[in-house]
């Protein structure tokens, strides 16, 4: 069979023309790769060079420093919270900070509320820093503490962020900067892995996250075509917070925010802008076993098609502006139309074709997807990258990357089945269950 195997991919890669003819340039490069993957390419590295182009062109910061309340979430971190609350003290900016720590269910997560009362007597050694503790009794999820928490803000710029995140001391002068355009009303900061190191599965994890948040995101951010503003790490006016009413319950809570944002501002015909700042760095943990990797994702893919669901009567381009409109159907498409198309496409190839010649024409296939990833992260590292040198120590990953992502695709498509047979996002760690029923989710 390796002798078959070999045999078919150099005609597929070197004599696709003149061996197979034209039904293995079909099967080679559609539907998948000619009408999504290669425009989707293109519109990134356009993007990505406008970017860079506007970036060069942008004078010096203006001195804009408007007051920031932190809305930190936290439950069972324990002493993890410390890191967070150390990187927010030594931000180098200028400006007030009021950091509020939200402590879920405080009465069974004492250990969290102990040394947040701890971290509380710190602020005392920095200028214009303040540290509140809120214990919330009663276990409600990040929907309810991020609610509670909104009731003490005093700041104008309000960020969001879990209690197991750490960020560069850049970071509050890096996203306020966007706030002095009143159009802006929020911004999506960059996500980047603090255990990569940790494990295979982890590095995976943080090139995907390079590719798809800070690359990925970049582009689309210059076409005002953000499509999720991050629950890990969120920038929003504080009036902008007012006037939406805070976030929903249930899960997916970031994706709702920012689906209800668009359609607040477009209902109205106002102007607005939601910005992602590559600039803007939080580091958070991933799981670092494919069997935690899997099962997050199971969460995380299955809220997608259910936040669908809810708001499918707002999805339209009078409701949300074309940009969004259409950055939506491609987020659509990613997540729900593309991982059956994959799974399909591989089972028919295997069900009409000898093996060695499916192999074969895969093994072709996944050449395209290797060659696109190495495309984007090279220049990736080249014109976002803050940690040029650490990024590109992963780069000996990258040739495993369309295998990692080809299951985390297989995966997908069993999120979405089960959130339309299961309701997934019933099962969910982000609230309780008396939580969703009582808010009928």
């Amino acid at each position: 069979m390796l002798e078959g195997i070999l045999f078919h991919l150099y005609n597929f890669l070197v004599l696709p023309f003149y061996n197979q003819g034209y039904m293995t340039v079909i099967l080679l490069f559609l539907p998948m790769v000619v009408f999504f993957e290669l425009p989707w390419n293109l519109f990134i590295f356009l993007g990505l060079f406008k970017y860079v182009l506007r970036r060069k062109q942008e004078g010096s910061r203006i001195d804009f420093f408007p007051s920031v309340s932190c809305l930190v979430t936290c439950y069972n971190e324990g002493r993890e919270i410390e890191k967070t609350v150390l990187s927010l003290l030594e931000q180098l900016y200028p400006g007030k900070l009021q950091i509020l720590l939200v402590i879920d269910g405080a009465y069974i997560n004492k250990s969290t509320l102990k040394v947040a009362e701890e971290l509380q007597k710190l602020a005392v050694q920095y200028n214009n820093r303040t540290i509140s503790v809120i214990p919330k009794w009663q276990r409600g999820g990040v929907v309810s503490s991020s609610n509670l928490g909104l009731n003490f803000v005093t700041g104008e710029i309000v960020v969001k962020v879990d209690g197991d995140s750490s960020f560069d001391n850049n970071m509050l002068e890096r996203v306020t900067r966007h706030f002095v355009d009143p159009e802006v009303v929020a911004v999506s900061g960059c996500l980047r892995v603090r255990n990569a190191a940790d494990t295979f599965c982890a590095g995976f994890q943080a090139i995907e996250y390079f590719n798809s948040i800070q690359l990925s995101k970049t582009a689309l951010s210059e076409f005002n075509m953000v499509n999720n503003i991050s629950g890990a790490f969120g920038i929003f006016r504080r009036s902008l917070l007012n006037l939406v009413e805070g976030w929903d319950a249930g899960t997916a809570e970031d994706l709702d925010m920012t689906l209800r944002i668009k359609n607040y501002f477009n209902n109205r015909k106002e102007k607005f802008r939601i910005v992602f700042d590559p600039e803007a760095i939080c580091f958070t943990d991933v799981p670092e076993t494919y069997a935690k990797f899997f099962k997050q994702r199971l969460r995380w893919e299955g809220d997608y098609p259910y936040i669908i669901g809810k708001h499918w009567r707002s999805i339209a381009p009078s409701m949300m502006g074309w940009a969004n409109f259409n950055g939506l159907l491609v987020t659509m498409f990613t997540n729900i139309v593309l991982p059956m198309m994959v799974f399909v496409y591989t089972f028919w190839l295997f069900i009409v074709f000898p093996a060695d010649y499916a192999i074969a024409l895969l093994m072709a296939v996944y050449s395209f997807y290797f060659v696109m990833t190495c495309l984007l992260y090279l220049l990736g590292i080249i014109f976002v990258s803050e940690r040029k040198k650490e990024d590109l120590s992963r780069f000996g990953l990258v040739p495993f990357m369309p295998m990692f992502l080809f299951a985390a695709k297989i995966n997908t498509l069993l999120a979405v089945f089960w959130e339309w047979i299961g309701k997934g996002h019933q099962d969910s760690s982000m609230a309780p269950w008396w939580v969703l029923r009582k808010n009928k989710f």
